[in-house]
């Protein structure tokens, strides 16, 4: 038989001062993971900035779909403001509180637009927009309309949309479609200009017409050719070295000749007006002269006559008291 393992000493039972250090120690222990607990609870609630001063804003939507308490809200892609609460109002609308930092309230103005973004990839966003930043502060507690852009709203109509389209596709290129009547149309178009008459064929829409265009162009080539000729012969005519253009130049030779015996003959007729204005002046004294001896004649046979009727008052005798004159 095998003698049985020797027994190990037991340990020495721990004294009533070591327990006591033990008691201190799980305290200590204890109260350093509470401060550890409430350390981290405090930089939790910092770095969500329980301890910031923040002003309120309202933003009113139709529905806050995506929206969750604790999302950012971003301008120009920094976080300005969380979301606080989110409530339904009492026209049936989403009321979404938002605190925004005192800091970063001077880039929110009255004018500022706020929207729900709403992606087919990624969560929804909410934005805000300032386009002029000279307008006044928004102020704390203010309420807005925020505008929702969800992509995933607009696929239903996309898709009818689609649907549309492809619907208005499959009746172009159907048998009866207007698709294959043009298409048709275009091929009948295409053999006739292939044809002896080519586009003319096209334009006139028969044959008979075209060849009337053809002999019709043949003709005229014909009266442009005789044209030229009448042209060239006229030219000749016209222009010639006996035309009528030599012609003409001799006619206005001639004319510029005479032209200058007239101008001549002109001059000399100047010169006799000149005389006859001079002999005119002359005649006109000798008039006025005239003029007073008649009126002397005038008396004198006026007193003649006087007297030849006194001498015929006074002697009846003679009858013929006709007066003659030198």
């Amino acid at each position: 038989m095998t003698s049985p393992e020797p027994v190990p000493p037991t340990a020495p039972l721990p004294t009533t001062e070591q327990v006591r250090n033990l008691e201190v120690k799980a305290v200590l222990l204890l109260l350093f993971m509470v401060a550890l607990l409430m350390g981290a609870a405090l930089y939790l609630l910092y770095a969500r900035g329980a301890f910031e001063q923040t002003q309120r804003l309202v933003l009113m939507a139709d529905n806050s779909e995506g929206v969750a308490v604790g999302m950012d809200m971003t301008f120009s892609g920094f976080p300005i403001g969380r979301v606080r609460r989110i409530e339904l109002a009492e026209d049936g609308k989403a009321r979404i509180v938002v605190d925004v930092a005192r800091e970063d309230a001077r880039w929110l103005r009255q004018s500022s637009v706020f929207t729900i973004e709403r992606g087919l990839v990624g969560g929804t966003r909410i934005r805000a927009f300032s386009g002029m930043l000279s307008d006044p502060p928004l102020e704390d507690g203010a309420v807005r309309q925020a505008l929702r852009g969800d992509a995933s709203e607009e696929i239903p109509l996309l898709l009818a949309s689609v649907r549309d389209v492809v619907a208005n596709v499959a009746a172009i290129t159907s048998e009866s479609g207007a698709l294959r009547a043009s298409l048709a149309n275009l091929q009948a178009v295409t053999d006739k200009l292939n044809g002896q008459h080519g586009a003319l064929h096209v334009l006139m829409g028969n044959e008979a017409d075209a060849r009337r265009i053809v002999a019709t162009l043949a003709q005229t080539q014909a009266l442009l050719a005789r044209v030229e000729g009448l042209v060239a012969h006229a030219d000749a005519q016209v222009f010639g070295s006996d035309g009528m253009v030599q012609d003409g130049r001799a006619a206005l030779q001639q004319l510029s000749a005479l032209l200058g015996e007239a101008r001549s003959s002109l001059k000399r007729v100047d010169a006799v007006l000149q005389e006859a204005q001079a002999i005119g002046a002359n005649t006109r004294e000798a008039t006025a002269d005239l003029g007073m001896l008649r009126a002397d004649v005038e008396a004198s046979l006026r007193k003649v006559e006087g007297l030849v009727n006194e001498l015929n008052r006074k002697w009846p005798f003679a009858r013929d008291t006709e007066l003659k004159l030198p």
